[in-house]
């Protein structure tokens, strides 16, 4: 692999059940364990399937006509089983509403195509998750 293809992040603990990831350009997303506001890493994995996929939709729509309205909602079952903890019957759902004319009826044509294509080729998100692929966990010397 090339180092364009090399994508991290660091995450650093802020606090007791707090957490700040922060990425190669110096972008900063705050997140914890579910006690306040912030949201949990099953909420981020959800927001990363929504949000690339939206990414995908809106750059292919928003071509031929500003969304006069754009709202993805990705739900998933949290199990817990004696395989462990694992999210299933992922679902993304698109409400996508164009303006009235020419350029909106383009947009609204393409739109089921789009999210399509997002699914099958380029959501590296969801391409990774239906694919599956291993994670490990390693433990570095935090000494050094």
């Amino acid at each position: 692999m090339t180092d364009d293809a090399l994508r991290s992040l660091t995450i650093e603990r802020s606090g007791p059940g707090r957490f700040t990831a922060t990425n190669a350009r110096g972008g900063t997303l705050d997140f914890g364990t579910g006690s306040g506001t912030d949201f949990t890493p099953v909420e981020l994995f959800l927001a990363a399937i929504g949000g690339c996929t939206a990414a995908d939709v809106e750059v292919a729509t928003s071509r031929h006509a500003e969304p006069a309205k754009f709202t993805v909602t990705v739900r998933g079952n949290k199990v817990e089983d004696e395989d462990g903890n694992r999210m299933s019957d992922l679902d993304v759902t698109f409400s996508v509403a164009f303006p009235e004319g020419a350029s909106g009826d383009r947009a609204r044509a393409i739109l089921p195509r789009a999210v399509k294509t997002s699914h099958d080729r380029l959501c590296t998100v969801s391409r990774t998750i239906e694919a599956g692929t291993p994670v490990r966990a390693t433990v570095s010397d935090a000494d050094h």
